[in-house]
């Protein structure tokens, strides 16, 4: 397929990116007290040297006020400037350019570090559904101090040589709790009309263009749909976004959609594999009929280039953000640019180790592609000195991640796999409802195995005699887990099954099905989903 519009250069403002590819602003966990650290760097300059043609570093918060935001880069001192300067240099070094957000995500505030019971600030006095604490009106003092931030905190970006900046005004933070009237209950000139509740976000942006100049890359990452009853309308958001392209002091509109204010808007804003791939296009379409400035599309899971490529060809966006992507593959930019698309190891959005990790506070990675976070550990795999004879004995997702590795460093790998597939417990992952993008992981890890030269051996079981006979330097032991099955009374019963023995077809469930669910995660709902489909009755007890 050729790549006509996704490896065509934009000019945005004052800025040239050599393509359409971006990486949105998003949370890593890296970020240590506030500073960039070089595991931050390494995670970027890896994207950049993968081929994207724009990195967005994540929220960088302007104020104090902002700190319960988790893991981010604090923006609102002089001390961020020398590790951001760092980061750009690596990112610039591949051509790539580089953007920073600037957050403050008002009343959606995480827990604080040591225990006490976070403070929050916003428009008005409205919690939300989701983080739950009651938020302080800013007093209209405090309204300008914030305003000031945003400039300062851009000011300081400038400073450390990135390319531009993106101001965080959607997903429920805190210039979107300004614009929504069931959040803003001001009566001051920033609150009431929809003029008013614009103000905030206008004179932070009219601050930051005054403050920049010209030569600096200016935007706003919104939601055009939040996916929440009170949230802001389409509507709204779009004639926001027309007014402020009237005052011309912005050069890009990020759009996706979502909310962090709500449980269902969560959902959409890191959509997982129950959402299908490219599935926001049209709010890309739309808000580009209402603005006269390039309309980057940060939502809306596109995971494939041939996806993004007629998202452009479509008019539907101007730049496509490809995050997880590139968490999964950092090379997926120039595998497609070069044509090898075989060899593009697909998101399947999954989300357990991406956002998922940032759920948990832990650093974000990728259960494809374990160097995701790791970079200066595993990034480099340097090639062995003395080969080894290596067996890999099972052939589920673990088996031939490490037959990929061994192989590529150089070693000779033969990996045998007891039955006649290969994949092990993701080939029953994929079979719950909504979860068939679970198989992927098999079509990426036996490209990987095929690219690095593993032999694979089906339906040969490693035993002792076969170790005996082969006499390999290495065992590599990856034959899978069992289920964890408690010890109550009657679990020996046969009508005592688990979800594995179901979803092999090795049971036989009835009409009737109760469902006992300790995990309380996808895997219990999905095969109640499934059984329901299948007409059975089923009761879910968690």
């Amino acid at each position: 397929m050729k790549f006509d519009h996704l490896f065509s250069s934009l000019q945005v403002g004052p800025v040239r990116l050599k393509n359409r590819i971006f990486s949105t602003g998003h949370m890593t966990m890296m970020p240590q007290d506030g500073k960039v650290t070089d595991d931050l760097i390494a995670y970027h300059e890896a994207r950049a040297s993968g081929g994207a043609g724009l990195i967005i570093v994540e929220g960088c918060r302007p104020h104090p006020s902002a700190v319960n935001m988790g893991q981010t880069i604090d923006a609102s001192t002089d001390d961020c400037v020398e590790g951001l300067h760092q980061l750009a240099n690596a990112v610039q070094r591949h051509g790539c350019k580089v953007f920073a957000q600037i957050t403050h995500s008002g009343r959606c505030v995480l827990g604080s570090s040591d225990g006490s019971l976070p403070v929050a600030i916003s428009a008005s006095e409205a919690q939300d559904d989701v983080h739950r604490v009651r938020p302080r009106a800013m007093p209209a003092a405090m309204v300008k101090e914030i305003i000031a931030s945003y400039v300062d905190a851009a000011e300081r970006l400038q400073r450390a040589g990135l390319d531009g900046a993106e101001v965080l005004a959607g997903y429920g933070m805190l210039p979107s709790q300004f614009l929504n009237p069931s959040t803003n209950h001001r009566t001051d000139a920033y609150g009431g009309s929809a003029e008013n509740r614009l103000r905030f976000l206008r004179e932070i942006l009219a601050g930051i263009r005054e403050r920049v100049g010209p030569e600096f890359a200016l935007g706003i990452r919104v939601t055009t749909e939040e996916k929440e009853v009170d949230g802001l309308t389409s509507e709204l958001v779009l004639d926001a976004l027309e007014s402020l392209d009237r005052d011309g002091v912005l050069d890009f509109y990020d759009v996706g959609a979502g909310t962090a204010a709500g449980p269902a808007g969560q959902g959409h804003i890191v959509p997982p594999m129950i959402l299908y791939t490219g599935y926001v296009p049209s709010t890309g379409a739309t808000v580009k009929s209402r603005v006269s400035k390039p309309v980057f599309l940060g939502g809306g899971r596109i995971n494939q280039p041939q996806q993004a490529e007629q998202i452009l060809r479509n008019a539907e966006a101007d730049m496509c953000g490809m995050t997880r992507a590139m968490i999964c593959d950092p090379g997926m930019a120039e595998k497609a640019r070069s044509g090898r698309l075989d060899d593009i190891r697909a998101c399947i959005g999954c989300n357990q180790a991406c956002i998922g990790h940032m759920e948990v506070g832990y650093v974000i990675s990728c259960i494809q592609h374990p160097e995701t976070g790791r970079e200066r550990t595993y990034g480099k795999r340097a090639s062995v000195e003395h080969v080894k004879k290596v067996l890999v004995a099972g052939g589920g997702p673990a088996g031939m991640k490490a037959a990929a590795v061994a192989a590529e460093r150089g070693h000779d790998v033969t990996l045998c796999e007891r039955s006649d597939r290969l994949g092990g417990q993701a080939l029953l992952a994929q079979l719950l409802p909504q979860r068939s993008e679970f198989g992927g992981i098999v079509t990426n890890l036996a490209r990987e195995m095929e690219l690095a030269g593993v032999t694979v051996e089906l339906g040969t079981e490693v035993t002792r005699s076969v170790i005996e006979e082969r006499q390999p330097d290495v065992v590599i032991v990856a034959t899978g887990a069992t289920p964890f099955r408690p010890d109550v009374p009657g679990d020996e019963e046969g009508h005592v099954v688990d979800a594995w023995q179901v979803l092999r077809g090795e049971a036989n469930v009835g009409s009737r099905v109760v469902i006992a669910d300790w995990r309380c995660d996808w895997l219990g709902i999905g095969l109640a989903e499934k059984l329901a489909r299948d007409g059975c009755q089923v009761q879910l007890c968690v």
